[in-house]
């Protein structure tokens, strides 16, 4: 039984190395910040600020991965988010409308630009790399002729609330902690973030099983009993005390229902839909899908137009954070989201990568960044050790096609 266990273990490492690899990589990361900080990293508090300062870059991600996936890359992100938030400023801010016209006017702009390169990657034919080298000068200089190269501040309580505001005290509250001292206050957990946490435990054994016995059923091969036990009980452990480290500091955010319903929404495009077979199927190799009938120019067209809509939602997340919008906003971006698609398990050759892998790959990005800034590494010293992080993906990518003998 136990050398079952041990020859399964293995060869999910190794037959899956580029998608374990991550996973066992967060988790290395995590102890060894978690043990640098003394234990900071992994606060209540800390948590929770890792998910608000990387909410907008987890968004784009989710776009990210399917320009990737498709077989190109957008350098614009970064530009375009800065554009569409000054739009939102000089709506909101400057001409008081009310906020949630703002948050509107960010996603439209967002969806416009994304229209706007995918015509000319799809139809006129020029490759993405140029078309979005040149979107990230076009989107930057609007942005400085919007704001009138100055920064544009506070914008309302309701929308700051988008990326800072907390849903907490629908079912009240469990004193954890009495106060001390005339001025103690007493701690306390959200019970309703806690609800959330075993309904995501639930959905998480609901779905794995029903796939485990989707599998069986068309006769492919599946791991163990104990084996499927013991991850979906690893991961399991992992959602509650997230959802515990939420529930003790301040409750469920706002920002993490827009990203949990992203994930959702894209794990079904990618995973149960024509359009995300295709997107596979482009990418994956562009001669057998026009053969095939996928209208190609579409596919690659409604892939940046996506882009661009989760940058607009991210542009209205990150100006709610940063309470205002400046001209240099965005800047280097670019980095972290297509950082977290490669370190992911993304593809430089397209038809390969995951949400979920995207999803971690950011959150690698958020806790290497975080960690640094906890530990006072400077500035300079943190961009060369991303940079690196960066190049140490692609490197491993290419070193797994060259084991499967795939390198082109």
């Amino acid at each position: 039984m136990k050398n079952n266990v041990f020859v399964e273990v293995k060869d999910l490492l190794t037959q899956n190395l580029r998608t374990s690899g991550i996973y066992i990589a967060f988790v290395a990361i995590i102890l060894i910040f978690t043990l640098a900080t003394r234990g900071t990293l992994l606060s209540p508090e800390n948590v929770t600020n890792i998910l608000l300062q990387n909410a907008h870059i987890l968004i784009m991600a989710l776009g990210m991965i399917l320009v990737i996936v498709g077989g190109h890359i957008d350098l614009s992100v970064g530009s375009v988010l800065a554009f569409a938030s000054a739009v939102s400023a000089v709506l909101v801010i400057r001409m008081d409308m009310p906020w949630w016209i703002g948050v509107i006017a960010a996603i439209v702009v967002g969806i416009v630009v994304g229209a706007w390169q995918g015509f000319w990657v799809a139809f006129v034919g020029i490759p993405a790399f140029i078309v979005t080298l040149a979107g990230m000068l076009l989107f930057r200089g609007l942005t400085y002729l919007v704001l009138d190269n100055v920064s544009l501040s506070p914008f309302p309580t309701d929308y700051r609330n988008v990326a800072s505001g907390f849903l907490d005290g629908l079912f009240g509250s469990i004193v954890v902690s009495e106060g001390q001292g005339l001025k103690g206050v007493a701690q306390t957990v959200d019970i309703f973030t806690l609800v959330i946490g075993i309904i995501a435990v639930v959905g998480l054994v609901v779905s794995s099983l029903r796939n485990r016995r989707t599998r069986q059923s068309y006769g492919q091969a599946v791991e163990s009993m104990f084996l499927f036990v013991l991850k979906i009980a690893a991961v399991s452990i992992v959602l509650l005390a997230f959802a515990w480290a939420l529930a003790y500091n301040r409750g469920f955010p706002w920002v993490l229902i827009i990203v949990a319903i992203l994930i959702l929404a894209y794990n079904v495009v990618t995973n149960r839909t024509v359009f995300g077979r295709h997107v596979y199927s482009v990418g994956g190799n562009l001669a057998a899908a026009r053969l095939s009938g996928v209208n190609v120019k579409s596919v690659n067209f409604w892939i940046f137009v996506n882009m661009g809509f989760l940058t607009g939602i991210a542009a209205a997340v990150f100006s709610a954070r940063s309470n205002g919008a400046q001209p240099g906003m965005g800047n280097m971006f670019e980095l972290d989201v297509i950082a977290a698609c490669f370190i992911g398990g993304a593809s430089t050759m397209g038809g390969v990568g995951r949400v979920g892998g995207a999803l971690v790959g950011g959150l690698v990005m958020a806790v290497i960044t975080n960690g640094m800034q906890l530990l006072g590494v400077p500035q300079s010293w943190q961009l060369i050790i991303k940079g690196l992080v960066l190049l140490l993906a692609v490197a491993f990518d290419v070193y797994n096609k060259r084991r499967a003998g795939t390198t082109r």
